[in-house]
């Protein structure tokens, strides 16, 4: 039979069948289980390190450029022999799950066929592995639908098991929590800008920088770091009536640089990143957006890396356009 999904079947079965914990006490980091009402954690839990991840009010999750999305359920090591049968036998005794099913269960991990008495002679020489899924159960989080099985300390899970855990698969579990700095762009002119008058926009370069995070699963003593670096910043006026500095809007990133303060004199200048309205916001205001691709890779433990896919982040901002007032005299 199957085993139940690991958003339900999270829980450390206590005493010597939970191993894991934060291996790095100082660092900002936080896992993806679930704690027991002890504390601690089953055997195959990630553990996040956000130390150098994006922070403030205004930072949130890159969006992929692609359909690509991170795995929505992965295998891990979950439970050691005592810990598997304290996790299973109280739901046999209840016979909550049914004859066939106990009986079935009971003939997989007691009776040897294949696992006899829960594999208690290889104590400390292994772990069971078990699914686990993301907490915000996206789609496909219950395909990971093969029963509880064993792998020896040191020995690669069976070939036919997808997604069990791998440097990799850490790298694209800390994609989903990157978190990156707001895109409010400062304008100039500020508040209020006129018709056909070029406002100048830029970000301040220094809270743009590379961040990362990384996850990594102690007992198996492996780990990733998942990087996102800024690339560009896109600019939508929210209006068809306007023109883009450079006309593509994308204004790219140089030095951590993104386009270039406004200075005295230079208001009939072409800024290098901006927007020029062709008609006044009226009552209203134009809804401003400005988006930062991020380019992602990762490297992990066992030498491997790459890239991920791209990712954005972007913020809407209100702008007020009037009509330049003429005096005749």
């Amino acid at each position: 039979m199957l085993s139940a999904p690991a958003a339900l079947a999270t829980q450390d079965p206590g005493g010597d069948g939970s191993v894991g914990g934060d291996p790095n006490p100082g660092s900002d980091t936080s896992t993806s289980g679930n704690a027991s009402d002890n504390g601690t954690l089953s055997a195959g839990v990630i553990v996040f390190d956000r130390s150098k991840n994006g922070t403030g009010a205004s930072a949130g999750p890159v969006i992929s450029t692609t359909s690509w999305s991170p795995p929505a359920c992965w295998y891990a090591p979950k439970y050691t022999p005592a810990g598997l049968k304290a996790y299973l036998e109280p739901t046999w005794e209840s016979e909550s799950t049914g004859y066939e099913w106990d009986a079935q269960q009971r003939d997989r991990y007691v009776n040897g066929h294949p696992y006899k008495d829960f594999n208690k002679d290889k104590t400390g020489k292994g772990y069971w592995w078990d699914s686990y899924v993301n907490e915000s159960f996206p789609p496909g989080w219950n395909k990971c639908t093969k029963p509880i099985f064993w792998v020896d300390k040191g020995d690669p899970p069976p070939a036919d098991i997808d997604n069990a855990v791998t440097p990799k698969i850490l790298a694209e579990l800390a994609y989903n929590e990157i978190r990156v700095p707001g895109t409010k762009v400062t304008l100039a002119p500020a508040g209020t800008t006129k018709v056909n008058l070029p406002t100048w926009a830029w970000l301040d370069g220094a809270a743009f920088k590379p961040v990362s995070v990384t996850a990594s699963v102690p007992v198996l003593g492996i780990s990733a770091t998942t990087t996102a670096e800024p690339v560009s910043l896109k600019i939508e006026p929210g209006t068809t009536d306007a023109q883009t500095y450079p006309a593509s809007g994308v204004c790219q990133i140089n030095n951590g640089r993104i386009g270039e303060p406004y200075a005295k004199g230079k208001a009939h200048d072409t800024p290098p990143c901006g927007v020029e309205y062709l008609r006044s916001s009226g009552n209203d205001t134009y809804p401003l957006k400005a988006t930062i691709t991020w380019k992602i890779h990762w490297t992990g433990s066992d030498g491997a890396g790459g890239d991920l896919p791209d990712g954005t982040f972007g913020a809407t901002q209100d702008v007020t356009v009037q009509e330049i007032q003429a005096v005749n005299r």
